[in-house]
């Protein structure tokens, strides 16, 4: 009897749950004020159950651009690459619709632990400014990769900016640490929103946001800072 309820006890354990609390620290880059106004969308849209095994992680970038400039370019699940670094093509199907179930495939440039990627649009809120998308396939490491990006304008003293959120939940691949893929994802994220950033910003200043949607060109940059920091996320 006593090993029986050792054995579930280490069951249990194993398959431990818990919640992401992402909305209780104040993410790298924000103010005080910023992350106020922040903390309930937070909460609603980037809150995960993480189970054993897995990792989770909260990304923030301050845009100086409005909103609208910035949604315009996050929304469009069929062209990441206009602002995600290391994608080299993306498809979808014939007579794509932007509705949540539809899914793009992704080519990764080579150089990472990856090569390609399917993922299917999880919400899309015009409204809210919210999307998201889970890999459900594909030649890479990051399994059970759910991510979700919110969009937040600000406006005072005259100055209009927004802040763009970015989560995500992932396992931890064997042979790897959660502080490993933690690192790894977290530099793409960075990266993706830096460049975010660097495309709406531009937009802003010129005040035509139609130029960068009809583009459908590849983003080029070295790999070396990247691959620097995730040498350890590698396969063993």
């Amino acid at each position: 009897m006593e090993k029986a309820e050792t054995s579930m006890a280490a069951e249990q354990q194993e398959t431990k749950e818990t919640f992401s609390v992402h909305h209780l620290t104040i993410p790298q880059g924000l103010t005080q004020n910023e992350f106020d106004e922040l903390k309930e969308s937070i909460a609603e849209f980037h809150r995960y159950q993480v189970n054993t095994g897995q990792c989770s992680s909260l990304i923030a970038r301050r845009v100086h651009a409005p909103l609208n400039n910035v949604w315009s370019v996050v929304r469009h699940f069929d062209k990441p690459q206009t602002y995600k670094h290391f994608i080299k093509s993306c498809n979808v199907e014939e007579g794509f619709s932007m509705t949540v179930g539809r899914t793009r495939e992704v080519n990764v440039i080579s150089g990472l632990p990856a090569a390609t990627s399917t993922e299917r649009l999880d919400i899309l809120d015009d409204d809210r400014h919210v999307t998201g998308f889970t890999i459900i396939g594909g030649e890479h490491r990051l399994r059970n990769y759910r991510s979700v990006t919110t969009v937040h304008g600000f406006e005072r003293d005259g100055k209009i900016w927004s802040v763009v959120l970015e989560s995500y939940v992932v396992d931890v691949p064997e042979g790897n640490t959660g502080e490993d893929t933690r690192l790894f994802a977290d530099t793409v994220v960075k990266l993706n929103l830096r460049k975010l950033a660097s495309v709406t910003e531009g937009l802003a200043r010129e005040g035509d946001h139609q130029n960068i949607l009809s583009w459908n060109g590849m983003i080029v940059m070295p790999f070396k800072f990247l691959l620097y920091h995730v040498g350890n996320y590698h396969e063993r």
